[in-house]
């Protein structure tokens, strides 16, 4: 059952990390050309159950060779299904959906990694990295890390990829290694 809360006025894609909320990484081709290493905090404090889905479900393979299928700029680039490649794929380590675990955080900047869903308590293996502030989409998806560094570089030459119908990028914006580290 998902609670509610304010996120305490965090400004949560600048927080100090955590030492010992997991360190995840990906490794992002654009075309075929190397763009770079987007490494992430997953906010094992504060949403243990969403951070080990994308842990265990994606890593180290289940993201390997996935694209980012949605891009659209100022607002957030989308993938992790891995199991259609074209947004329609649904798949947790907790069976086809699980529910919204929190709120807590909240789509306070850019860099955030939040859930994707169809509605409340459907989430599964997509997820997505706000390329701006949200704040719309608060208490609707669940924060469950962020990008750090030089990473938030690479969000945003994916989120510069010229995009056709259905926010799909016309070159593709793969995962191509990923892993903890």
């Amino acid at each position: 059952m998902a609670t509610g809360g304010n996120g305490g006025g965090v400004e949560w894609h600048l927080r100090p990390p955590n030492p010992k909320n997991p360190v995840v990484f990906f490794d992002v081709t654009i075309g075929t050309i190397p763009a770079g290493r987007i490494k992430m905090e997953l906010f094992a404090d504060i949403a243990p159950k969403t951070a080990e889905n994308f842990r265990k479900a994606g890593l180290p393979v289940g993201f390997k060779g996935c694209q980012f299928h949605r891009v659209i700029k100022d607002f957030m680039i989308q993938a992790g299904d891995f199991l259609k490649g074209d947004g329609s794929g649904c798949i947790s380590i907790y069976g086809h959906k699980f529910d919204d675990e929190n709120f807590v955080a909240k789509h306070t900047g850019p860099g955030l990694l939040s859930m994707a869903n169809s509605g409340p308590n459907t989430n599964g293996c997509q997820f997505f990295m706000t390329c701006a502030k949200c704040d719309w989409l608060d208490n609707k998806h669940v924060v469950f890390g962020r990008v750090l560094g030089d990473g938030l570089l690479v969000l945003r030459k994916i989120e510069n990829v010229a995009t056709g119908p259905n926010n799909r990028p016309k070159l593709a914006c793969v995962i191509a290694e990923c892993g903890e580290m």
